[in-house]
């Protein structure tokens, strides 16, 4: 086993990341599951109000996703700094191997696109705040299907509320 204490760091950050997507999935599917119920209910019960229940919950459910998944993203810095260190031989005192799970995730697009690995072997170190941390809430791994639960929802309620939604 390898001792070195980076590489130690770096792969518990794997883990940890690795982590954070299967309590995502478990707040998505919670989420879509009581969205959905709502909407039955609405139509078994022929009571609008479970729409907006539906919206509201997938709204709740989306924040919190966003949110967690601004904790999982917290660790990608320190993940790119290892990277950095251990591909740098004028920063870390020799050349070693670096795994690059998160700078490979920036080059993957020009990688299968044909672009030659050679030219991409050096992680660049991220400078700034990262586009997608802010944005975490409008990624489509995150909105949806969130988003489209709280545009059904509240269109049902809406088409309720003026009569078009036809109870039986």
């Amino acid at each position: 086993m390898n001792d070195d204490p980076y590489l130690v760091e770096y792969y518990k950050l794997v883990d940890i990341v690795g982590s954070f997507d299967a309590r995502l999935l478990t707040v998505k599917s919670w989420g879509v599951t009581l969205s959905l119920a709502a909407l039955g209910l609405g139509f078994q019960f022929s009571t609008a109000g479970y729409f907006l229940v539906s919206a509201f919950s997938a709204l709740a459910f989306w924040l919190i996703e966003a949110a967690m998944k601004g904790h999982q993203m917290q660790h990608y810095p320190r993940m790119r700094e290892i990277e950095v260190l251990r591909a740098s031989p004028h920063l870390s005192g020799s050349p070693s191997s670096s795994p690059q799970i998160d700078w490979c995730w920036t080059q993957a697009r020009y990688l299968l696109k044909g672009a030659s690995s050679h030219k991409f072997f050096l992680p660049p170190e991220r400078r700034g705040t990262n586009p997608y941390y802010i944005n975490r809430f409008i990624l489509p791994t995150v909105m949806l299907p969130h988003l489209i639960t709280i545009i059904l929802g509240l269109l049902l309620f809406y088409l309720a509320q003026i009569g078009v939604v036809f109870w039986k």
